[in-house]
């Protein structure tokens, strides 16, 4: 009978160098968007030490504020300060108290 490995990552977030979950889509496209600012500067002709700099600068910058992140709000904690900032403060019903509690009827239709 072949025996076959078991794989014991099901349902754990994926993990890249101690980045997690929407980390790495951050990190990634991060560093996308500093690689396409790089190319920008330098075909508009700006210093090439210029763009260098700037863009080592903006990398670290990135990385440390990623890791950051991670290591400040977890896997999951991003997505539940999106959620908390989505969700009411206060709930505001401007009827008066006893209409509150008042069942109102259905008016029936005849056919």
């Amino acid at each position: 009978m072949a025996e076959y490995p078991v794989n014991r990552g099901i349902g754990k977030p994926v993990e890249f160098k101690g980045l997690k979950s929407q980390y790495l889509f951050i990190f990634a496209g991060g560093l996308l968007a500093v690689f396409v600012v790089f190319i920008v500067l330098f075909m508009a002709g700006v210093n090439q030490w210029v763009c260098i700099v700037f863009i080592v600068s903006a990398s670290l910058l990135l990385v440390w504020q990623t890791f950051r992140l991670n290591a400040r709000y977890g896997t999951y904690g991003l997505m539940k300060i999106a959620a908390r900032k989505r969700h009411p403060r206060f709930i505001i019903s401007r009827k008066a108290i006893p209409r509150l509690f008042t069942y109102k009827r259905r008016k029936e239709t005849d056919q």
